[in-house]
């Protein structure tokens, strides 16, 4: 037994001596592939499993015991216990010079705070996961930068941003009838940085019924956090829904769906859309819902050079609420390095009566998924955005909102959708310069009039649609952009109305 240089009384078990790599770790995802799967065994005691979040949240890893403190490193690391639905535990190692030694689980290492925990039934606990610390906003102490906690969940920050959504290592069969299947990390491997260093290395294994795979996460912190991501796949059996590179979120209400009750806050949610840069230089922006029902839809690409899951609205006024701090929450950004072939962005939708629920999801389905126990390599950049997000080069949606129709009679059927835009594509447009709306709908809706104007207020374009749905139990697909003669002059708006 070694102690940890960093931790104070951590202990570290050497485990291999040979040179460790991402191919080491791919190495045991083939193996793990080749066999039958295992499930992890419950450990939890009850008082640890019937914990609610609050009371979750209240066990702390000493700050005195956190790995690297005491080497003045600049990243630290600390640990999460079980608990709670976190009721399996993960192996996390430490690399160091190639060598690798396991981080060991010590119940003296946590402060339970009001808990009465019975420290003989902690025998044969382990991690539920840990915390990246760095010192990203001013000051003498380090902040959190990402964590990865519960399944193959993971998510990060940037300078001045507040935890919201986050992403995953894969999604399997969402949304479908059959169930969704949720990998696990089971195990990881830290590279110890040096005194200098700026980025964090990171390596994950990943198991399930029908999938095992390899990992690794370069994170960079800074105004806007990336993470480089690299991995390999392995399935036992086929998957019939494969989703890369998934990011979760939260949408409750907003502008284009007031809130169903009363609510001091005009508008809550992580994120507000769905943006997408298509091979073919298109950008497409989706407002998110909050629908009656499960509302999937999906959007075909070819080697897509990016899609995020986008917190736009940055306005303190649009939110109300101190302490959520909204319009902090990130912008998550996937950007695919090499040729991610034919597929599509498929965007699920889940009802959601509160806030405490992630209800929307993103990924990537290929056309072409791996064959069982055949490698399957992917990668791509994930970035964490706040300010200066990636945003279309001409000009994008600021807001969309849903308004009265042609009349305020009770039986008058019709409807406005109201879109504001704003970029640089209008600022050396002439005074007396005419832009079109150009707008299409399913047959399911009748357009009744389409305008736009100029907006003095933003010095952005404002598009009006004015419309009947024909059959309000089935859902409106509408399609907008801005144009000047021949010349595109915004991203694509499009919008679902959902059933109801």
């Amino acid at each position: 037994m070694a102690r940890w240089l960093g931790g104070g009384a951590l202990a570290l078990l050497a485990v291999a001596a040979h040179a460790f790599d991402f191919d080491t770790v791919a190495a045991r995802a083939r193996q793990l592939a080749a066999s039958p799967y295992k499930a992890a065994q419950q450990n939890l005691p009850s008082e640890l499993r019937e914990l609610s979040y609050e009371q979750y949240r209240e066990i702390e890893y000493k700050p005195d015991r956190f790995a690297w403190r005491n080497a003045r490193l600049p990243f630290e690391l600390s640990f999460f216990h079980e608990g709670m639905v976190f009721d399996q535990p993960v192996r996390i190692h430490e690399v160091v010079s190639g060598s690798v030694r396991e981080f060991r689980f010590d119940p003296a290492a946590f402060n339970y705070g009001p808990h009465k925990v019975d420290a003989a039934r902690l025998k044969g606990l382990g991690f539920a996961g840990f915390r990246v610390l760095y010192p990203l906003n001013p000051g003498k102490r380090k902040d959190e930068l990402a964590s990865f906690l519960g399944a193959s969940y993971f998510r990060a920050l940037g300078k001045d941003q507040w935890y919201g959504l986050s992403a995953r290592g894969l999604a399997v069969d969402t949304a479908l009838n059959s169930g969704e299947e949720f990998p696990r990390f089971v195990e990881y491997w830290i590279e110890r940085p040096s005194a200098s260093d700026k980025q964090l290395t990171i390596y994950a294994l990943m198991d399930s019924r029908r999938v095992s795979g390899a990992y690794r996460f370069v994170i960079k912190p800074g105004e806007e956090t990336s993470m480089e991501v690299k991995s390999r796949l392995f399935l036992r059996e086929n998957v019939t829904k494969l989703g890369l590179a998934p990011l979760t979120s939260m949408y409750l209400f907003g502008e284009n769906q007031p809130p169903s009750q009363p609510d001091f806050r005009p508008e809550v949610h992580d994120s507000d859309g769905l943006s997408i840069h298509l091979g073919t230089g298109e950008w497409v922006w989706r407002p998110l819902v909050n629908p009656k029902r499960l509302l999937v839809t999906s959007f075909s690409a070819t080697n897509p050079q990016g899609f995020g899951l986008m917190q736009r609205d940055r306005s303190f006024a649009n939110y109300q609420e101190i302490g959520a701090w909204y319009e902090r929450r990130p912008s998550g950004w996937v950007e695919p390095r090499g040729n991610w072939g034919s597929g599509r962005v498929e965007l699920v939708q889940i009802p959601t009566p509160d806030e405490t629920n992630d209800n929307i999801v993103a990924y990537w389905v290929p056309d072409n998924p791996p064959k069982p126990r055949q490698p399957f390599d992917y990668e791509y950049r994930l970035m964490w955005q706040k300010d200066g997000e990636q945003m279309p080069p001409l000009s994008w949606v600021t807001q969309t909102r849903l308004g009265q129709g042609l009349t305020r009679k009770q039986d008058d059927t019709s409807f406005s959708l109201v879109v504001d835009f704003e970029g640089p594509a209008f600022r050396k447009l002439p005074a007396d310069v005419r832009i079109d709306p150009v707008v299409s709908a399913d047959a399911n809706a009748e357009l009744i009039k389409t305008s736009v104007q100029r907006n003095d207020a933003t010095g952005g374009w404002r598009m009006t649609m004015m419309m009947r749905r024909k059959d309000v139990n089935k859902p409106v697909e509408l399609r907008g952009y801005l144009r000047n003669g021949n010349t595109t002059l915004s991203e694509t708006w499009s919008y679902i109305l959902p059933p109801g």
